[in-house]
């Protein structure tokens, strides 16, 4: 039985048309099986539409009734790759001489797809495959500095970049993303990732977009034995995100870190879904997330560890901590943990408060003004992930980025911080 079939009750095809904008006026590919991947995709899109709350991983996050208020017309991707860029070609000239592993990677299924039957998104990225950019970094390359890609988008643009990324044996790279942009638009990601044997990627990401956006974002990361992933994202835009990352541990002594920090104001609305597979022994991975929302913003967090029989010796942490600055404010939060080993370390959890009056009176007795001490104190709480980011000028520009955002939410919100 197929997944459609399965989920079919749960889907609603109606809305397949906002998921095709501009689908029939897509320039062809001068690859055939590029091509024919679109329409298999575009079949799938119409059969399924797009994601609706009964679906259990969106039943937080309403992304239909989100879209149907834009007005769009599908753009080629903005894209600006610098850096180290020595590993990395766009994706139009990659198609030209596309090698073997590309094609292997954007013909395999969406990961999750049969379990879940929610990756209509992805279905929806494979039928506009023709933007973004592909890095191959070759075994033992171990690269000096970062490469830097900037996505910008524009009012009215519905644009659909793809990543495909490989970290060849025993390499190392660090890839960090910059997302800005004006007014209404929709970016619908898809990055896709494979560390081979002993290499590692560090991934970071900020997210600036404007707060009539709407960015979703789906990850794949697949991990060989010693392989080590650092992936750390900061929102602080988008009238609406989705961050949706699964990582396959298909080997023993990998690291997996997940880490990230959304900072929410107006009626923003970001969502973070997770699932780590943990497919052999003796492997880590970790899931730290802070989120601090004022006004009537909403953030959810859904992270899952899956210990398979066979991994005997996880070590899986996963902690979602979230800060409401308002009453108005709401935090979803669905930590789950999903063992079949017997001999393993796992450990999840979830908070959800206002600032502690205490430490804010503690700190105003000793003569620090209000505003001060309210914003060392949310300062002082997402640190608690940006301090854990290995890269020095990426902790810098985080904190910068927080600051930003404690001065403009503090004009700009109502007197009920702490109401």
């Amino acid at each position: 039985m197929s997944a459609v079939t399965k989920f079919k009750p749960r889907y609603r095809a109606d809305t397949a048309e906002i998921g095709l904008i501009d689908w029939d006026k897509l320039p062809p590919m001068s690859a055939e099986w590029v091509n024919a991947l679109r329409t298999r995709a575009q079949l799938s899109v119409i059969e399924t539409g797009m994601p609706t709350a009964k679906l259990e991983r969106w039943k937080y996050t309403n992304l239909n009734a989100k879209l149907k208020k834009m007005s769009l017309r599908y753009h080629e991707a903005e894209l600006d790759l610098s850096g180290m860029t020595d590993y990395a070609y766009s994706f139009s000239k990659g198609m030209l001489h596309c090698p073997e592993w590309v094609r292997e990677m954007l013909e395999a299924e969406a990961p999750s797809n049969n379990k879940y039957g929610d990756m209509m998104l992805w279905q929806a990225a494979n039928a506009y495959l023709k933007d973004g950019f592909i890095v191959d970094v070759p075994a033992d390359k171990k690269t000096t500095s970062a490469l830097e890609v900037t996505q910008t988008g524009r009012d009215g643009h519905y644009i659909v970049p793809r990543q495909i990324i490989r970290v060849g044996e025993n390499a190392e790279m660090t890839i960090i993303e910059y997302q800005s942009g004006s007014r209404s638009y929709w970016a619908n990601i898809v990055s896709q990732i494979k560390i081979e044997k002993n290499a590692t990627l560090r991934h970071y990401r900020f997210q600036e977009n404007s707060d009539e956006s709407v960015i979703t974002h789906n990850t794949h990361i697949e991990m060989e034995e010693g392989a080590n992933y650092e992936a750390f994202t900061i929102t602080t835009g988008a009238g609406l995100s989705r961050n949706q990352i699964h990582a396959d541990l298909k080997g023993e002594n990998i690291i997996c870190r997940l880490n990230g920090v959304n900072m929410l104001d107006g009626s923003e609305i970001a969502d973070t879904t997770i699932t780590v597979e943990h497919q052999e022994p003796n492997c880590e991975s970790y899931q730290d997330y802070r989120s601090v929302a004022t006004d009537k913003a909403v953030g959810t967090f859904q992270g899952k560890i899956h210990v398979h029989q066979i991994a005997q010796k996880t070590d899986g942490y996963q902690m979602a901590k979230s800060l409401l600055l308002s009453s108005q404010a709401t935090m979803n939060t669905k930590p789950e943990l999903e063992i079949y080993a017997d001999d393993v370390k796992c450990s999840h959890g979830a908070t959800a408060g206002r600032l502690d009056e205490d430490a804010l009176f503690y700190l105003r007795a000793r003569g620090i003004p209000e505003k001060q001490a309210r914003n060392l104190l949310i300062q002082a709480f997402v640190n608690e992930v940006i301090e854990g980011v290995t890269d020095k000028n990426v902790r810098e520009q985080a904190n910068l980025i927080v600051s930003k955002w404690l001065d403009q939410s503090d004009a700009n919100s109502s007197a009920e911080w702490l109401e």
